[in-house]
């Protein structure tokens, strides 16, 4: 494992796979080659993990099933032009100029929240009835991290 082999928390190896994502992906000019290799490692560096953080055996096929979900939606966001991509608790929140990827946004499995006005993806999981917290108090209460650190243009990644 190249890597992530120095990789010692969950928090870092999703860093880690931001990062190598943002630099590798087939649709933002790296390989296709060099992609799968990562999201092999990245599997197996995620199971590490929380292997090591002594969890059972289905709380840690639950956090690999998780991981995967959520990495796979990620990757479809990546490549849209114009948008923001932010992981809020166990959430991901789309924002900025969403109007023109509306089609693909609905078939990575995200939903409009027309009071937020964002989309969101959530695993069925995490399933919610009426939030009332506007999206700056959900950022607060769990801290938001972003995939993307500038709005992209032309699908390519500041």
């Amino acid at each position: 494992m190249k890597h992530f082999k120095n990789c010692r928390t969950l928090d870092e190896v999703k860093a880690m796979y931001k990062t190598l994502a943002k630099l590798h992906h087939p649709d933002l000019g790296g390989s296709t080659e060099t992609m799968q290799e990562i999201n092999s490692e990245y599997a197996y560096a995620c199971a590490r993990i929380l292997k090591d953080a002594n969890l059972s055996s289905e709380e840690n096929d639950e956090g690999i099933r998780l991981s995967e979900e959520y990495r796979a939606v990620i990757e479809q966001l990546m490549p849209l032009a114009g948008i923001l991509i932010e992981v809020v608790g166990n959430w991901i929140w789309v924002t900025g100029d969403t109007k023109q990827v509306k089609q693909q946004l609905k078939d990575a499995g995200l939903f409009f929240a027309s009071k937020k006005l964002a989309w969101y993806y959530r695993s069925i999981e995490f399933k919610t009835k009426g939030g009332k917290k506007t999206l700056d108090e959900i950022r607060a209460k769990y801290g938001s991290e972003t995939v993307n650190s500038k709005r992209r243009s032309n699908a390519i990644l500041n």
